[in-house]
């Protein structure tokens, strides 16, 4: 018998795909590797969003940063265009209210390739030059999308609207850490940042080399080439690459053997 599948989101999007998978008869246990948490000052956060209107364009990093934005936004600003990363942020404004109705949103042309770079090669990044962009984000994160920006001259102010961390190794958590090493399992990984914790939470459990070796050998799905290379330089074996998008990864799995 196959083991269960892991989901590692964090809880709010872990549920939605979990039933998803229960929906298709296979054991689900829901795991969040990553913690989102609201940021213990949002005076600078709702600062910024007060003066939304000022700017040309604001990039949403994920659905948590519409999220946590939208706790301040009572509506959107007329006329001020919105970049996303996806089908789940696109998804995310929508629950907000805002729609291709109701503001100009740029997002990868293909929706099984929801990242940075996808986002960046739809955009005509010459017409930004002199806009004023305005990125909402975790507390840390990849720089490439500022850069970019920037480069093609762009006024750029990022902002942080909540923070994000591996859990802490509470004995519940070593517990069942320790249950799913103990057989089969196949690990659905969305955040490269999920997998270093993980590789770091086993890491401190007793008897952790043999139990970091167990890990290496389960079966990972994961939805970009970034967290491939990551799952291959921490030594795992089995590693599934899909395009983003919970459809892929539903589809990869119900193709295992």
């Amino acid at each position: 018998m196959p083991g269960p599948v892991v989901i590692t989101r964090p809880l709010a999007q872990a549920q939605p795909l979990a039933e998803r998978v229960a929906a298709l008869g296979l054991a689900v246990e829901v795991l969040p590797l990553l913690d989102i948490t609201p940021l213990p000052d949002t005076a600078p956060l709702q600062a910024m969003l007060a003066r939304l209107a000022d700017f040309d364009l604001v990039a949403f990093v994920s659905p948590n940063a519409i999220d946590a934005a939208f706790q301040f936004l009572p509506a959107w600003p007329t006329g001020v265009a919105v970049a996303v990363v996806g089908e789940g942020s696109k998804l995310a404004l929508a629950a907000h209210g805002v729609t291709d109705a109701t503001a100009r949103i740029h997002m990868p042309a293909d929706s099984a390739h929801s990242d940075t770079e996808h986002l960046l090669a739809a955009m005509d990044l010459r017409a930004l030059h002199g806009a004023r962009v305005l990125i909402v984000r975790g507390e840390s994160g990849r720089e490439l999308m500022g850069d970019a920006f920037r480069a093609a001259g762009a006024d750029v102010t990022v902002v942080a609207a909540y923070r994000r961390g591996v859990p802490p190794l509470t004995a519940a958590l070593a517990q069942r850490l320790q249950a799913l090493l103990a057989g089969p399992a196949t690990w659905l990984i969305t955040s490269s940042e999920a997998l270093r914790g993980l590789v770091a939470l086993v890491r401190q459990l007793p008897g952790a080399e043999a139990l970091v070796a167990k890990l290496q050998h389960q079966e990972l799905i994961v939805p970009h080439a970034r967290i491939a290379e990551t799952a291959t330089l921490l030594g795992f074996h089995s590693i599934t690459q899909t395009a983003s998008g919970d459809e892929r990864l539903l589809a990869a799995l119900q193709s295992r053997p």
